[in-house]
């Protein structure tokens, strides 16, 4: 029989050694080391039933950390609460504390839980039914629970734990049917809020405004939050850490919350490295004549650390951006490891989501239980689902935030063991800024959650679906805050609600469709031509670009190539096949100014926050060569435009500054395009946001603007806060942009800087010298009105001494002729 074991393990900081010493120049760029930490228990506090801490010390857990204990406490006095603390803190203890202990003291009480992913919910039902508490009844309520138990669960569980969707889709809808369930709701725990950003967070934060609303409804009135005291239910909320916990999760429910911050917990240390793979031989380009460099892929270099940490005996879960990517990192783990020694690759798997419940449940008990030793997982896994064992994390290009990174390291040495991050960056210039100025991720404060309930692309909707449940009255639009009679009344003028002396009444027979998570409309099936098999399933906002004719789909490994795509009916044909080639979908875009919201009136420079109007289309593929790069050829398709009103940030100079600033007129199109792609690039530094949420365009004449002008965009629907961020944040922002650029040893433009991986132009035309010419104009005059460091206001993103607004100017039909960047960039 072969043997398929893996060597012995080694420690993080021997195995990051031997990683490094197989490459002829070291790829490591910083290690910094984080320290092990003590913990501070404390007694169990005095209400706490000697039942749940019997129940908890045979789980190992005799004493409660204090900021666990300090939770609890404001918790069960009726306090909203969030618990922002570090990866393997002990959250869970947190919440499970008061709320548990409730239900033993009442038997009436229920507690309804919510996690943004299934598999963190499906990880808490273990650990509560775990506890083995008599009349508890936990009970996971989602898309994947038999219809045979949904009955059972209403009636008879008191623990309910489920995600946003499903409360949104399933459980507000049917509030009737639950009205027991809500009239005794003692807790919501609202878990891993930090992910509650965005569109998404907005379209949450009112979804939870409406759980608010139903229980008064059944009988609870604000007051004191303890069960069977007939008051609102108490949020207790969980976080990694972020700015301004207690703000944002306040933005979130609507309510006043306490923030606890302090960890308390014991920690192992931690061994971070900063990795950038190696360069490449140069190729020609197909840009220009002169030779470009680039970097060894991200998704390559992990594949092969990932490969490597296994032989070494080194249990570790690999992070990746994409789903694709993850499957890519899993095959050539696998590939490598079967080279070495035949059967091992069997140990490393992929996970996503869009797999089965199946898949999901069967993986993770494959992880759970050491099955598999290496993992590669898109953020599924990120959120606080408890990987014992774990030894070292590998985390494939910049996650978005230092939360994310920090959430991503934390899941190795959760036992309390000496554990490894690397992170591998992309050649990418936030990647490439971000490997070479530590200073930028190790001892700063991570990022505030922004999310923005008064988006009346939410507000609207989410006023629809309250009606739907019960009618609207003047108090509840209180409730909703800040634009809900504004709401109201363009739905009543739309026909969508009626208004009568007892409130606002829907007036449509079938329910509001609402995305929560903004992504574009119902997911699409992928579905195997030959065979009828369901492989998974996709995202409609990414239908057009992963999905379309042509399109290589991988699915565990196994490649397929779309033979059609049924936008209407929501499904995409595929057949087996393994080519030698990759698809890159390619889009057009135009922008049109609607209304400006606030600016900066720098001289020749201009700083505008407002909405525009944005129209794109994918209109072809390329084919690369998988093992070159080499493009094969470019395909058209024919798929639908898609319109956004969004928000924008953008600035504009007058062409005498340029001039002035040897910016010739032939390149200020290749300038303001570079400037562009790399501020998308590194807009994420400052906002909770990647650079896949947001879009840009850039132009040397905007028929709006009648100006050289860059814009970057929300890609959402009304706007997520990103633009307000970066409005607010200017001068930091454009700042860090101006030196990553300035800072590349590329001569002409490289992925690390100003090459973007989405540009709908391919990447042409490019000017990376006069890019850093532009930004020292922008910078320079934005220093004469807000001062070298300030930017603008970076809560309201108005500038506090420049606040009018202009008048609106009204919907434009101008669209530039020619842009020079598409979204996003």
């Amino acid at each position: 029989m072969t043997d398929h074991s893996p060597g012995p393990r080694r420690a993080p900081g021997e195995l990051l050694r031997r990683l490094r010493l197989r490459h002829p120049t070291d790829p490591v760029t910083h290690v910094e080391r984080v320290p092990a930490r003590a913990g501070e228990p404390v007694g169990w506090p005095g209400w706490a039933p000697e039942e749940l801490r019997a129940a908890f010390a045979r789980r190992g857990v005799t004493a409660p950390w204090r900021h666990q204990a300090e939770a609890a406490e404001l918790a069960y006095a009726g306090r909203h609460v969030v618990v922002a603390t570090g990866t393997a803190s002990g959250k869970s203890l947190a919440y499970q504390l008061p709320a548990l202990s409730t239900l033993l003291a009442d038997p009436r009480a229920t507690v309804l839980y919510l996690a943004p992913t299934k598999a963190l919910a499906a990880d808490q039902l273990r650990a509560v039914a775990g506890l083995e508490l008599d009349g508890v009844r936990p009970a996971t309520y989602d898309g994947d629970t038999p219809r045979a138990e949904r009955e059972w669960i209403r009636r008879h569980s008191r623990f309910v734990l489920t995600n946003p969707d499903m409360l949104h889709h399933g459980i507000l809808p049917g509030h009737a049917h639950w009205s027991g369930f809500l009239r005794r709701l003692a807790y919501v725990v609202v878990d891993e809020c930090h992910t509650y950003r965005g569109v998404f967070g907005s379209h949450v934060a009112h979804v939870l405004r409406r759980v608010r609303r139903q229980c008064a409804r059944f009988g609870r009135t604000p007051g004191q939050a303890l069960a069977g005291s007939r008051g609102t239910p108490t949020f207790l909320l969980a976080s990694a850490t972020s700015g301004d916990p207690a703000a944002a999760a306040g933005r979130l429910t609507g309510l006043p919350v306490t923030a606890v911050t302090e960890d308390t917990s014991p920690r192992g240390g931690v061994t971070f490295a900063l990795w950038e793979p190696p360069l490449l031989p140069p190729t020609d380009s197909s840009v220009d004549a002169d030779l470009v460099q680039v970097r060894r892929s991200a998704l390559r270099e992990t594949a092969d650390l990932l490969a490597d940490s296994v032989v070494e005996g080194v249990r570790t879960l690999a992070f990746v951006r994409s789903r694709r990517g993850a499957e890519v990192v899993a095959a050539n783990a696998r590939r490598s490891l079967d080279e070495a020694v035949p059967g091992l690759g069997d140990r490393v798997a992929a996970y996503r989501a869009g797999y089965l419940r199946e898949e999901r449940r069967e993986l993770e008990r494959a992880l759970l239980h050491g099955d598999l030793l290496g993992l590669a997982s898109t953020n599924a896994l990120e959120l606080g689902v408890d990987l014992v064992g774990l030894d070292a994390v590998l985390i494939c290009g910049w996650p978005g935030t230092r939360a994310s990174l920090w959430q991503q390291a934390g899941r190795a040495g959760r036992s309390g063991d000496e554990a490894l991050a690397v992170l591998v960056a992309r050649d990418d210039p936030l990647d490439t800024y971000l490997v070479h100025h530590p200073e930028a991720l190790f001892g700063r404060p991570v990022e505030a959650t922004v999310l923005d309930p008064a988006n009346p692309y939410v507000l609207a909707p989410q006023l629809a679906c309250a009606a739907h449940e019960s009618p609207l009255t003047p108090a509840d639009l209180d409730l909703f805050g800040e634009g809900a009679k504004e709401a109201v009344d363009s739905l009543v003028e739309a026909g969508a609600l009626r208004q009568r002396p007892t409130g606002w009444y829907w007036r449509h027979r079938e329910r509001p469709e609402v995305d929560l998570r903004g992504e574009g409309g119902a997911p699409v099936c992928v579905v195997e031509v030959s065979t009828g098999r369901l492989l998974g399933t996709v995202d409609g906002g990414s239908a057009h670009f992963l999905l379309h004719t042509g399109a290589v789909y991988l699915h565990q490994g196994v490649s397929y190539v779309v033979d059609s795509l049924d936008l209407a009916d929501g499904c995409a044909l595929v057949h087996a096949e393994e080519p030698d080639w990759s698809t890159h979908a390619r889009d057009v875009t135009s922008l049109s100014v609607v209304s400006v919201r606030s600016y900066v009136d720098a001289g020749p420079v201009g700083l505008f926050l407002g909405e525009v109007d944005v129209t794109s289309q994918v209109v072809s593929y390329q084919r690369r060569r998988i093992a070159t790069g080499e493009v094969i050829d470019t395909r058209p398709l024919d798929l639908p435009a898609r319109e956004l009103r969004t928000v924008a940030v953008w600035f504009t100079l007058s062409p005498e500054s340029l001039t002035a600033a040897g910016v010739e007129a032939a390149d200020v199109p290749g300038a303001l395009h570079a400037a562009e792609h790399a501020a998308i690039g590194l807009l994420p530094l400052m906002a909770t946001c990647d650079r896949w949420d947001i879009g840009g365009l850039s132009t040397a004449l905007h028929p709006d603007t009648e100006a050289p002008t860059v814009f970057v965009y929300d890609g959402h629907p009304g706007g997520a806060g990103f633009a307000e961020r970066a409005y607010g944040t200017a001068a930091a922002w454009l700042r860090a942009t101006r030196d990553a650029i300035a800072e590349c040893g590329c001569e002409t433009g490289c992925p690390s800087c100003v090459q973007s991986p989405k540009c709908g132009n391919g990447n042409n035309p490019l000017a990376k010298a006069e890019a850093v010419q532009v930004l020292d104009v922008v910078l320079t005059n934005l220093a004469t009105v807000t001062g070298p460091e300030a930017g603008v206001d970076p809560e309201a993103g108005v500038d506090p001494g420049r606040g009018e607004v202009l008048p609106r100017q009204g919907d434009r039909v101008a669209r530039p002729a020619q842009p020079a960047g598409g979204p996003p960039a």
